[in-house]
């Protein structure tokens, strides 16, 4: 299973943006994400979403999030 810190360094590189480059676009430190310091979740999970669809780069990590959220119930 790939990690969601892998997935954003990816669409990163896929982007051709450097950190502190990403960082500027979007307000907020890539590194924190990258280095799993900082959690994608909400808004920044979703902005990410948004822009890796346009970037046609597959990011989605909607099946992970389960896997490691054990409250959420199974609709298999």
């Amino acid at each position: 299973m790939e990690r969601r810190e892998s997935k954003v360094r990816a669409l990163r590189s896929h982007l051709g943006f450097t950190q502190h480059q990403l960082s500027a676009e979007l307000g907020t430190r890539i590194s924190e994400w990258e280095t799993g310091l900082y959690c994608l979740r909400g808004t920044s999970h979703t902005i990410l979403n948004l822009i890796s669809e346009r970037a046609g780069f597959k990011y989605d990590t909607a099946s992970q999030d389960k896997m490691m959220d054990p409250a959420q119930p199974e609709n298999d």
